[in-house]
């Protein structure tokens, strides 16, 4: 899934837009896809519409998917999957699908969430209005949420291919050059960033 003739260090892909605004294009996304039934099953490459529908997304716009990973509907194996990406200089904004709703194992906003050094509250309030017009009033159910976490924005969707397209369409892969290039604004000429810097558990 990777470019190698591609520049990896963001510095190489920052540009700004017309207000002088930092931007990062294209992008190089990672995607956690949180499900304990497709993580337990046999296939060698389970399918994941969710997944696919945001690759799919963020492609379209000329963005490169680094890496898609999938995990069990467990709080240590999202915030350890989520905390992996954001560590990578190459990653520049992940995207976990999956494990939003109100039942027991529905644990992927609260993990993700652990690690945000800002929370970006406008996402999470904006999606579920857009998701009004789809499925009424189920759309309180949904706790998609989104943050910062290494300089590195973060959105935790529904697993939904509708809900997938949505949020990337119409909010996540819009902003998220902007978002990537305001976050990382400070580490201009800093090619790496590393768990160390982050805070060992």
């Amino acid at each position: 899934m990777t470019d190698t003739d591609a520049p990896i260090d963001r510095d190489d892909r920052r540009s700004t837009d017309d207000h002088g605004h930092d931007l990062i294009d294209p992008l190089y996304v990672g995607i956690v896809t949180v499900s304990s039934s497709r993580a337990a099953a046999d296939e060698a490459e389970p399918d994941d519409p969710g997944g696919d529908t945001i690759q799919a997304c963020f492609e379209a716009e000329g963005h490169e998917v680094r890496e898609r990973l999938l995990v069990r509907d467990d709080y240590s194996a999202i915030r350890t999957a989520v905390r992996g990406l954001v560590a990578r200089r190459d990653i520049d904004v992940v995207v976990t699908t999956g494990g939003t709703g109100v039942t027991a194992d529905d644990v992927s906003p609260d993990a993700t969430s652990s690690l945000f050094e800002r929370d970006l509250p406008g996402f999470g309030e904006r999606f579920r209005a857009l998701s009004w017009d789809e499925i009424g009033t189920r759309t309180i159910a949904s706790r998609a949420t989104a943050g910062i976490a290494v300089d590195t924005p973060v959105f935790c969707i529904p697993g939904s291919t509708g809900a997938c397209q949505t949020a990337c369409e119409k909010l996540i892969v819009p902003e998220t050059p902007h978002l990537a290039g305001l976050a990382t604004s400070h580490r201009v000429d800093v090619t790496d960033q590393s768990l160390a810097e982050y805070g060992e558990e």
